[in-house]
């Protein structure tokens, strides 16, 4: 009894300093990963991508733009780990260089048309009537076309850069972003304290913002993530098709776009590197994705 006891007494102990040790920021990094393995993979790839575009200055061997023309196509090697271009360029310079592309678009687009959906579908849902019936409809005929063909129209129309793309990405994903928020704000439109505000006189604004954002939250975090990704994938797309981020600007779908085809069999590593580049930072977003759902899902989390 002289030796249990203690053990018994430290237990509470021991498991309300692991409670504390949660509550911090660490802390409850560390929770995450032990919880999400794949999630803190892919939230890994995320802090890499964008610890080595914003800071690509200090980290990139050589210029993205500098052309070598002695040491074209030149395969991997210690001077140059990932190869060359068929310009004498530095594929590793240039792929770093190039996730600040990709999350200057990516983020842009994502937060962007997020908002944007956000704030169109809480007002439709909460407002509904003729605004509710019209905007649908609009939406309706824009999800009518797929997202890289609304964001070829849209550049058709602006042309191209890095500006005109963002925007060409935005416009899709408003309503793509408005229909699901929606469909949970529709749900809390209903809920007894939002006809409490109603009447105590509280204005149409407070309610929205007060009431009605705060439980929306959790399917936009999950649909921005999302939407990164796909701004990333759309991007590379139009670039691969000149109608993206033009030269001299890294962009790992203009990479593809120049090596892809001409110098598949002489010089690979043109087009598998950039290739690669994609597919991770899309599969890393993805999988912080879906470990944040099932963070916030409480019916996901207590499975």
């Amino acid at each position: 009894m002289s030796v249990s006891a203690p053990t018994h007494a430290a237990t509470p102990a021991i498991a309300e300093a692991t409670r504390e040790v949660r509550r911090t920021p660490w802390g409850a990094i560390l929770s995450f990963c032990q919880r999400e393995p794949l999630g803190a993979f892919g939230m890994a790839i995320v802090i890499i991508m964008a610890v080595a575009g914003f800071s690509a200055e200090l980290i990139a061997p050589y210029s993205p733009t500098a052309n070598d023309f002695a040491v074209m196509t030149e395969p991997p090697s210690w001077a140059h780990w990932l190869g060359t271009d068929q310009f004498g360029r530095d594929l590793l310079s240039r792929i770093i260089y190039g996730a600040r592309t990709a999350l200057i678009v990516g983020l842009s687009s994502a937060l962007v048309g997020g908002v944007a959906g956000l704030v169109l579908g809480v007002g439709s849902a909460y407002f509904g009537g003729p605004i509710d019936l019209v905007l649908q409809r609009v939406f309706d005929v824009m999800m009518a076309f797929p997202l890289i063909i609304m964001a070829l129209a849209v550049v058709a129309i602006f042309g191209t850069g890095v500006q005109n793309v963002i925007i060409a990405i935005t416009i899709p994903l408003i309503p793509r972003c408005a229909r699901v928020v929606r469909s949970s704000a529709l749900a809390i439109r209903e809920v007894p304290y939002v006809d409490a505000a109603r009447a105590c006189g509280y204005s149409h604004v407070r309610i929205i913002v007060r009431h009605m954002v705060p439980n929306v939250v959790a399917p936009f975090l999950i649909m921005i993530t999302a939407f990164v990704g796909q701004a990333i994938l759309a991007e590379a797309s139009l670039s691969y098709l000149g109608l993206g981020v033009q030269e001299p600007v890294p962009a790992w779908g203009l990479m593809l776009q120049g090596g892809a085809e001409e110098y598949a069999s002489t010089a690979p590593w043109i087009a598998i590197f950039p290739g690669l580049a994609i597919m991770l930072s899309v599969l890393g977003i993805n999988l912080f994705g879906d470990a944040l759902r099932d963070e916030l899902d409480p019916k996901l989390r207590n499975r």
